[in-house]
């Protein structure tokens, strides 16, 4: 900012020690001190204050905004409930408007039978969460008491363990 290098700042404390004396600089320095933090403190204040008012602006352009937007939704919400009715005239560019949003819209989703196409009953909430809780439920191993699945090896039993002794190396001959 002032651009003070180390010889400039050193000239300033030798011109100020001749001046103010070396008994009192203890008191002028901490006196230097106390108005640099009364400066910092004014200038965060300022820059505060100027913060808030940026804020406080910009929350007014968008709460302008908002109103606009709500507005032009709500006129286009009313125009759109005033097209059926059969006393008001319909503007050919609402209906274009109308129509390409028909269009986008997606179609009902049709409702799942469970016993059949020509059953149209849904199932109550109580039974498909049940039906997704045991989809869910993890299975029993066939070990810990749980049904066997189906697979080329089924057997009835528990697989047994080779309980015998393992096989003993031959012994080496003194020969070699």
């Amino acid at each position: 900012m002032f651009d003070i290098g180390a010889f400039e700042l050193l000239l300033i404390v030798a011109v100020a020690v001749m001046v103010i004396g070396p008994k009192e600089m203890p008191r002028a320095l901490r006196t230097a001190g106390q108005w640099m933090g009364k400066a910092r403190r004014i200038s965060t204040q300022f820059r505060t204050g100027i913060d808030a008012m940026i804020r406080e602006a910009e929350l007014e352009d968008a709460e302008k905004e908002w109103k606009q937007r709500n507005a032009d939704i709500m006129a286009k919400s009313a125009k759109q409930s005033d097209a059926g009715r059969p006393d008001k005239a319909a503007d050919p560019a609402d209906i274009a408007a109308d129509k390409e949003m028909q269009a986008t819209q997606m179609p009902p989703p049709k409702p799942v039978s469970p016993g059949g196409e020509g059953d149209t009953k849904t199932p109550s909430p109580d039974a498909a969460a049940e039906a997704a809780i045991k989809r869910a439920a993890p299975e029993k191993a066939p070990e810990h008491g749980g049904e066997a699945a189906p697979g080329p090896q089924q057997s009835t039993s528990e697989p047994q363990l080779p309980l015998a002794d393992p096989p003993v190396p031959p012994k080496k001959s003194g020969k070699d």
